[in-house]
């Protein structure tokens, strides 16, 4: 018995988030992907849209631990046992019609994104297995969910997403109340409540309906489309995958609007959720704020001496250094069994990457069929396995880190041009250490707050291109630059802090050394500290800030002697933003 889905039209708000599932009701190739907290109404919403589709729309929630089978079919144990080998459907054949939703679609494995992602976009889905093939419809609404938070998603998947929309609860309290008001009166009698919604529920569907039969005649011009084209190329997106979908998604608009044709404001309400996931400043606007300015007076000027004297700010010179030649070492950044990227497996999932073999197992995760088939025929000459048969599947782990690299680019690092030793260094390690399944995200602090410089991506060349043009100057606002760090964290998240541990700028108006402490101690992660001090003038607060975040601590001169060392990245549950 399945729950009663929360009527759709009953929503508070989101309105951005609503338009994008009903354009993609009307037409089913506009996936959708939700980036947004917990607790932002993503998949109420998301179950709601099932209700409003054409009969029989079923709601597949695909879960993370779904094996290659569960998803794309398999064959059909039973049958096969008896003699009578044939394949059995998978969720996708399951939501043809309906919808499918990927919640924590960016924690799926690659090899099951892909295959999913490629079914959406053709409407038909082709099964291979053990020599037998089979051909299914798979025209579904695909929807996934995300927390940027808990990781970032691939490049190539996230470009297969049509609409991208951030989803943020309100934070009006009238708003908010109006959310719980409805919710708890569905939860008391869901009956009635339903019945209250059901004429609104009635129109979005004939509006859906209606869009869906006259979708076919909607027209697009030739200068329309010549002017969806130009804006993509002047906002840099390459893809091509985005103008087809700013044309599908204002057809799709016109025909929920009753229009005969695309108009400018068609365009005009689709290009945010076409382009909020394909440029920089639609990406960075989907992650976590940045903590508030600190207020002026809070601010010492950059001449005042400490002391107390009260001479005016003078302006702060900023250089641009480029790297220098210095070593780094290479990482061998290892994983025990419960970390994964982005979170922790559960116990029961095959959760990894792509099949690499198979293996004798009494109680088997993932069942290999057809090495358990061929073990039993080959021992026993007969289909009736027995226990020392079974066989499970062998998955390539998934390992991949998120280097998350926090940088003091004040001014103490331009004395001696040391900022071209910091680079030289981080450039190195990058390159040494970098693997195809990792992200790295920047965050650099100097003057009078943190700047998050790079979001975290795949693309190891926007990380060398923002490291080379890192300006250097002013003050060191450490307190500020772990707090923002908090909100990059994952469990297999690596913190490098290069930072010579002069902190002068308070996050809160208190002692600026004591608040980094302060925000170094509600961090969880694995982290090096590298102390980018010179030798003559060393305080050692670096290694004192090391101990509290849980870290190995290192000297740069240290960093660029070692020829590689290895860390062991322990699943750990990083604390969110106010915890």
């Amino acid at each position: 018995m399945r729950p009663a889905a929360y009527p759709f039209s009953a929503i508070v708000g989101q309105n951005e988030m609503k338009l994008a599932l009903l354009l993609a009701a009307v037409d089913w190739r506009l996936g959708v992907l939700l980036c947004g907290d917990k607790g932002s109404g993503k998949t109420t919403t998301a179950r709601g849209l099932a209700a409003l589709l054409p009969a029989p729309a079923r709601f597949i929630n695909l879960p993370l631990g779904a094996t290659e089978d569960r998803l794309l079919g398999g064959l059909h144990l039973e049958r096969t046992l008896k003699g009578d080998p044939v394949l059995k459907p998978g969720l996708l054949a399951e939501a043809h019609g309906g919808v499918l939703y990927v919640d924590e679609v960016n924690l799926l494995p690659a090899h099951l994104g892909d295959a999913l992602l490629d079914a959406a976009a053709s409407g038909v889905h082709v099964v291979e297995r053990e020599g037998l093939t089979a051909a299914h419809p798979a025209e579904f609404v695909l929807l996934g969910s995300m927390n940027p938070e808990e990781g970032s998603l691939r490049p190539q998947l996230r470009d297969r997403f049509a609409l991208s929309v951030t989803v943020c609860a309100p934070l009006d309290p009238a708003e908010r109340q109006l959310v719980m008001a409805r919710r708890i009166a569905f939860e008391r009698d869901t009956i009635r409540f339903a019945s209250e919604w059901s004429q609104a529920q009635q129109a979005l569907q004939s509006q859906i309906v209606s869009a869906r039969a006259s979708l076919g005649g909607i027209t697009c011009s030739c200068d329309m489309m010549g002017q969806i084209s130009f804006t993509i190329c002047e906002n840099h997106v390459r893809s091509l995958r985005a103008d087809l979908a700013v044309v599908r998604a204002a057809i799709a608009y016109a025909a929920l609007t009753g229009d005969a044709c695309v108009e400018v404001q068609h365009v005009d309400a689709v290009l945010p959720l076409v382009l909020a996931h394909r440029t920089r400043e639609g990406r960075r606007s989907s992650l976590p704020p940045p903590p508030p300015p600190i207020p002026p007076q809070q601010i010492k000027p950059e001449s005042q001496s400490e002391a107390g004297g009260r001479h005016a700010p003078q302006r702060v010179h900023e250089r641009i250094f480029t790297p220098s030649e210095a070593k780094a070492p290479a990482l061998d950044v290892r994983f025990n069994e419960a970390a994964t990227r982005g979170g922790t497996a559960p116990a029961d999932s095959c959760d990894c990457g792509p099949i690499i073999g198979n293996r004798q197992a009494d109680f088997p995760v993932e069942l290999d069929l057809r090495a358990t088939l061929s073990h039993t025929l080959r021992e026993t000459g007969g289909l009736q396995p027995r226990v020392e048969d079974l066989h499970e599947r062998v998955r390539k782990p998934r390992t991949g880190t998120r280097y998350l690299f926090v940088v003091d680019s004040s001014g103490s690092h331009a004395v001696q041009q040391r900022m071209r030793i910091v680079k030289g260094a981080i450039l190195n390690l990058l390159t040494r250490s970098f693997k195809r399944e990792d992200e790295v995200a920047m965050i650099v602090f100097r003057g009078t707050s943190a700047q998050v410089v790079l979001e975290p991506t795949q693309v190891l060349p926007d990380a060398l291109a923002a490291l080379e043009y890192l300006p250097t100057g002013g003050r060191t606002p450490l307190a500020g630059a772990l707090d923002q760090a908090r909100g990059y964290l994952t469990p297999a998240t690596l913190l490098i802090l290069l930072t010579d541990g002069r902190a002068n700028i308070p996050l809160h108006g208190g002692d600026p050394w004591q608040e980094a402490l302060d925000a170094a101690q509600l961090m969880s992660c694995n982290a090096i500290v590298v102390d980018t001090e010179t030798a003559a003038q060393r305080l050692g607060q670096c290694e004192e800030l090391a101990k509290i975040l849980g870290a190995r601590y290192l000297s740069l001169e240290e960093l660029t002697q070692n020829e590689n060392f290895s860390i062991v990245v322990e699943p750990r549950t990083p604390r969110r933003q106010g915890a």
